[in-house]
């Protein structure tokens, strides 16, 4: 009986078995370009599957597959068929649950693939060996244009941020009502905007969950504060590309820097290069983060015509100045995530702001 799988499904599918076929990674430069001449050599691929792992040795002509009590061999021509059959049908249905064709299925009964897209617990969805089988396997993540991409941070409510109201007047409780009732298209922007026109001041105060401001701090003391101020230029600016934000807040210095740390040294794109690699590679905000690797090492990132290239910790510059240039601020649930409006905390009224990140589709 044919099952339905998500376009992440999918995706995630196709590259397993377009690896397979290619038996290389090419690797991706800071404008998210693959560089026909930067490659690694893949030698084996290990993937989780319903009865444990399994490793994939690409051999010359056939992928040799070595896991509990299996061994079976598979024809890299025949993984190049189905590689492409998978593609085409991730991109010529709108649908997001998508139909397993007969064909399809009959291979994945034969490759005994049970899972599209593994469970781990490391957040990793592939391992990969490359040059050697007896290289130690390095974990990746995948990210795929030809699907809905997850966010690189979303924690959720412990991804909160803290302005406390202040200024010259104090608000009474109607008008804190009046701020709240706002909805327009734009409500988190506007509510900031109508406190402003009535002489209230937004400004930093903190974050709202205490593992994530310590996580926050492994960055920078200050790193809070930065990020708060983006969030805060993201909604109000209408401008959702990292860098784009952060051209506006190196104006703005929000900690007052010295010009010779923000021109000469980048200080603001460098820490926030740091909190990008840091979320990608394995931070989270209820998470304890203490700086140290995880299984995470690279990401994988599958284009809108399917092709894959790849960024990895050794590669540090070029995956930095890839997440810097092509990461967007996005705006997650207000009502799940319960931010954008005034709430009182022991007789003072603070604003809390969402940080979700992800990369941008083009």
């Amino acid at each position: 009986m044919a099952f339905k799988a998500n376009k992440s499904e999918w995706s995630e599918l196709y590259v397993f078995l377009r690896l397979l076929t290619d038996g290389k990674l090419y690797l991706g430069n800071h404008r998210g370009e693959k560089s026909e001449r930067s490659f690694w050599p893949i030698s084996v691929i290990e993937r989780e599957e319903h009865d444990g792992p399994r490793r994939y040795y690409i051999e010359e002509d056939k992928v040799r597959v070595e896991g509990k009590e299996d061994y079976i061999k598979l024809h890299r021509v025949a993984l190049a068929v189905m590689a492409d059959k998978v593609l085409d049908l991730i991109k010529s249905n709108n649908e997001e649950e998508i139909e397993c064709p007969e064909d399809i299925e009959k291979f994945l009964d034969t490759a005994k693939i049970l899972y599209l897209e593994p469970e781990t617990q490391d957040r990793t969805d592939l391992k990969i060996s490359f040059w050697s089988p007896h290289k130690i396997p390095t974990g990746f993540i995948i990210q795929s244009k030809l699907a809905p991409m997850r966010p690189l941070l979303d924690g959720g409510r412990s991804a909160n941020l803290k302005l406390e109201l202040t200024g010259a007047r104090k608000f009474a409780q109607p008008e804190i009502e009046n701020i709240n009732a706002l909805e327009t298209n734009e409500t988190v922007r506007d509510r900031m905007l109508l406190i402003q026109e009535m002489d209230g001041v937004l400004r930093y105060s903190d974050v709202a969950d205490r593992v994530f401001r310590c996580n926050l701090s492994m960055i920078d003391l200050h790193f809070a504060r930065i990020l708060a101020e983006m969030v805060r230029t993201f909604h109000i600016e209408g401008k959702s590309r990292v860098y784009e934000v952060m051209n506006i807040i190196k104006k703005e210095n929000p900690i007052k820097i010295k010009e010779d740390l923000i021109q000469k040294h980048r200080f603001y794109e460098y820490k926030m290069k740091q909190f990008l690699m840091a979320a990608t590679c394995g931070m989270r905000p209820a998470k304890i983060f203490n700086g140290e690797d995880s299984a995470v090492e690279g990401m994988l990132v599958v284009g809108s015509e399917g092709q894959i290239i790849g960024y990895h910790k050794d590669e540090r510059k070029a995956f930095e100045d890839f997440l810097y240039l092509n990461t967007r601020f996005i705006k997650g649930s207000q009502e799940k995530d319960k931010y954008g409006f005034l709430e009182r905390e022991h007789g003072t009224y603070f604003f809390k702001l969402n940080v979700k990140i992800g990369l941008t589709k083009r």
